[in-house]
């Protein structure tokens, strides 16, 4: 049973369907929108009954060969580390949806974008085929462009071109690694196993220059310092539910493309360690630094992202298992934290349309929903222990100690600016008086309880109870590290 391609493909023919449907019927879009959405969460999470947590291998593997004379083949599977991805992504889309309930202006577009954007981020996780990979990984570019250029704010006609370019030119690079690396195999195939073999084989020197190519690349969709220019603009100016997918799920795709890299050119990432740290702590604390900054709640959360997916970098720097596991681990936790995020402030938006915490204030006694939810997001985001957050960061810190000592004070530098932002925003948006223009602001809805439960649940899930999500991961994680434990 060919259950990828089914998971796959369920959000593409879902989109062909909203496209056929007259524009009148918005009802009946947005059901067929959930519906095929729906359709690849349930079965996306029902690969978990039937995977096996004890290997490493690839599961579910699909393959059907394109043209064997350059070795293109459409092959599909999961490990322990795509698989919580693609759970990640399917979840992040049926919420992302389910908030888009004031979408009413060119509906069909927008759901049909969406399905899209859920059919590309789905096949960038589970192609097994460097060629697949990035035409999935160049895919992205299309829905995300229309989605902010059509829907998002005042500036996103910039927002939209500046993602474009930026995307497009850290595309370069990786096309340019897969091509150097494609013409040194033997049999010619983009298949990942084979070009693991060969780029595994070249002299340290050329791994170097692979490696910053796909650092490049990879980098920008990370996004990692200084190549994050488009992430503020682009979340901004991006409508709310698209800002979930976009810091929640397309983020993680950087930093899953260059954990796949790091295991395939060793003796360059050892040599480059050095690099990967100075670019992790820098983008910690200088993303940090700018959240803390931030009045606007969006640009808050962009700017934290920055900080986040920096703790991600720091556990791939570690190169030990725990730093591993702490990376893929903050990988799900900042996909939960930051989709609960841009999903509440979002609401908040579409009521008060103002993102200035300033003009909030007494929102406890307001919305007690909105409180109880953006409360336990914000500490998450800090890392208080008990949530996902925490766990995430204690392993990549204790990692990371292993590996460099007392350097990590300045991780634990931008762990506390984390927390100094997140309790001033929350003493803002929830103490003092109420303000005139918040007089009748609602709490949540019931279908917006729906869409802000599971992140929340996944949250408190993984901060209380880490050892399922510990146990997908290790088997994966502990094969990726042993690969620098031989190579040293």
């Amino acid at each position: 049973m060919r259950i990828l391609s089914f998971i796959l493909w369920a959000p593409f023919f879902g989109a062909i369907l909203v496209v056929l449907l007259p524009t009148a019927q918005h009802r009946i879009i947005r059901s067929l929108a959930l519906f095929h959405a729906g359709l690849a969460l349930v079965l996306s999470w029902s690969l978990l009954a039937q995977f096996d947590r004890s290997t490493a291998a690839i599961q579910f593997v699909e393959q059907v060969v394109w043209s064997s004379s350059i070795g293109v083949s459409y092959a599909l599977g999961l490990d322990g580390i795509s698989l919580p991805m693609v759970l990640l992504s399917t979840l992040l889309v049926a919420v992302a949806l389910l908030a888009s309930n004031s979408v009413t202006v060119r509906a069909k577009g927008y759901y049909a974008w969406l399905l899209i954007l859920e059919f590309a981020m789905l096949g960038v996780f589970m192609a097994r085929d460097w060629s697949l990979f990035f035409m999935f990984w160049e895919l992205t570019l299309i829905p995300l462009f229309f989605l902010i250029d059509l829907w998002g704010g005042e500036k996103r006609h910039v927002a939209s071109l500046n993602f474009v370019l930026y995307t497009m030119g850290g595309a370069i690079f990786i096309l340019i690694g897969i091509i150097m690396v494609y013409r040194l195999t033997p049999t010619q195939s983009f298949a990942m196993a084979a070009i693991s073999q060969a780029a595994a084989s070249l002299p340290r020197n050329e791994q170097v220059w692979l490696l910053l190519a796909f650092l490049v690349g990879f980098g920008v969709k990370i996004p990692i310092f200084p190549l994050h220019g488009w992430l503020p603009l682009a979340h901004v100016e991006a409508p709310s539910p698209v800002s979930i997918l976009l810091s929640g799920a397309l983020l993680k795709m950087g930093a899953y493309g260059l954990l796949r890299v790091v295991s395939m050119l060793p003796q360059g990432t050892l040599a480059l360690q050095p690099l990967l740290v100075g670019i992790a702590l820098v983008s910690i604390l200088y993303g940090g630094l700018l959240a803390w900054r931030q009045s606007d709640l969006k640009a808050m959360i962009a700017y934290s992202s920055v900080s986040h997916m920096g703790v991600v970098l720091l556990g791939i720097s570690a190169l030990n298992e725990i730093g591993l596991l702490g990376a893929t681990l903050q990988m799900v936790a900042h996909g939960l934290i930051a989709g609960a995020l841009f999903l509440l402030i979002g609401l908040l938006y579409e009521r008060t349309h103002t993102r200035q915490v300033a003009d909030y204030g007494a929102l406890v006694r307001l919305a007690p929903g909105f409180s109880l939810l953006l409360t336990l997001a914000l500490l998450a985001g800090m890392g208080l222990p008990g949530l996902g957050g925490f766990v995430a960061e204690l392993h990549v810190l204790i990692g990371g100690f292993e590996r460099w000592g007392w350097l990590m004070l300045l991780a634990s530098l931008g762990v506390l600016i984390s927390a100094a932002y997140a309790v001033r925003t929350m003493g803002q948006l929830f103490t003092g008086p109420v303000r005139p223009a918040m007089g009748e602001l609602h709490d949540l809805q019931p279908h917006e309880w729906v869409a802000a439960m599971p992140l929340a649940a996944g949250l408190v899930i993984l901060g209380l109870y880490p050892a399922p999500v510990i146990a997908l991961l290790s088997a994966t994680v502990k094969e990726l590290a042993t690969i620098f434990t031989y190579s040293l």
